[in-house]
């Protein structure tokens, strides 16, 4: 975490821990706020890697799902980093400052994803950095995010994955039930704008709150516990715009695009309520009652506004529509599906 950033948010009484504010001293609270309010959040549990140098765009074309040549300074994308058999090593929202490309991903997984891209640059001309400690970022969602944030950042961006420059600040909106926006930059002017927010009316509140939101808009995030664990389209990843299936080879192309192509998609990623005061970790298993073995995995889950844990998990289609589906062993919470926020296909392209 940036470190003057890391000392502003601890002068509002933040609790940090491994690099991510854990809450501002009410995290029930918080909650609620998150689903009926409108909530200011620090983003340090993603990191970013940034790209540079005149063959960048082509290597990272070669490396992630989505059409890397559809980034610009107006428009960001969702993609995945897969292994060769097809399987997510990391989530990404790739956006470009300038001539920087920077790849916003799970704090856990950048060293990992840094290490394995920094293999196959070879002789290409791209440069890839860990900008976490340089560049800083938080998230602004709710009922008045638009009006709050434009007041001070007129000409936000309109559609989810659009990006806006604004001097040193890049504006992205991203997927939620209302207005949610992510912005980047350097650690000054975002404590400026944090605290023109605040004293506007938003809330501040820790991770917990901002992945529930996470959550809600039926985004995935994975973490060392789940990667390589899911093809993208079982992450629903198709149905958010993050996989091009008309863009050239990249690492794990030919099992994403079969699936797409030859096969009926037979895992998907479900949005799910369990009645439980602990919120069960990413890749906890989930069974069907009397099943010896696991039907699928919990992605992300944390606790409801309204009680009990709020998740996502990738489930076995079947499975999913027998019912019911149990949480870490036959006997445990159940799962009370709800509904995603997009449709999902299944059938094939």
């Amino acid at each position: 975490m940036n470190s003057e950033w890391q000392t502003f948010l601890a002068q509002q009484h933040a609790s940090i821990a491994d690099d991510q504010v854990t809450d501002f001293g009410a995290p029930q609270d918080e909650l609620r706020a998150a689903d009926s309010a409108t909530v200011i959040a620090d983003l340090s549990h993603q990191g970013v890697i940034t790209a540079t140098g005149s063959d960048t765009e082509a290597f990272l074309q070669g490396q992630f799902t989505n059409d890397v040549h559809q980034v610009t300074d107006e428009h960001s994308q969702l993609s995945a980093y897969c292994s060769p058999k097809g399987r997510m090593l990391a989530n990404i929202r790739l956006f470009r400052r300038g001539e920087l490309y920077c790849l916003a991903l799970p704090r856990p997984l950048l060293e990992p994803t840094l290490k394995r891209l920094r293999m196959f640059v070879l002789r290409s001309d791209a440069t890839l950095e860990d900008a976490s400690e340089t560049l800083a970022r938080f998230g602004i969602a709710g009922p008045d995010a638009e009006t709050l944030l434009g007041a001070w950042l007129p000409g936000l961006p309109a559609a989810v994955d659009d990006t806006v420059q604004h001097q040193e600040l890049t504006v992205i909106r991203i997927p939620g039930p209302q207005a949610r926006f992510e912005i980047h930059g350097p650690s000054g002017p975002l404590i400026d704008l944090w605290q023109a927010l605040q004293s506007g009316g938003a809330i501040p509140v820790g991770y917990p709150a901002w992945s529930w939101l996470d959550i809600t808009a039926g985004v995935p995030s994975l973490d060392s516990d789940t990667t390589d664990a899911f093809v993208p389209q079982m992450a629903n990843l198709h149905s958010l715009g993050g996989i091009s299936f008309k863009k050239g080879c990249y690492t794990g192309q030919e099992v994403v695009a079969r699936m797409h192509y030859l096969g009926t998609l037979k895992r998907r990623m479900y949005r799910a309520h369990i009645d439980t005061d602990t919120p069960p970790a990413p890749g906890e298993p989930l069974y069907s009652p009397g099943g010896e073995s696991s039907v699928g995995k919990v992605v992300l889950a944390q606790p409801s506004p309204q009680g009990g844990v709020d998740l996502l998990a990738v489930l076995q289609i079947s499975s999913a529509e027998a019912g019911p589906i149990h949480v870490s062993n036959p006997d445990g919470p159940a799962l009370a599906f709800q509904e995603l926020p997009y449709s999902v296909a299944l059938e094939t392209g």
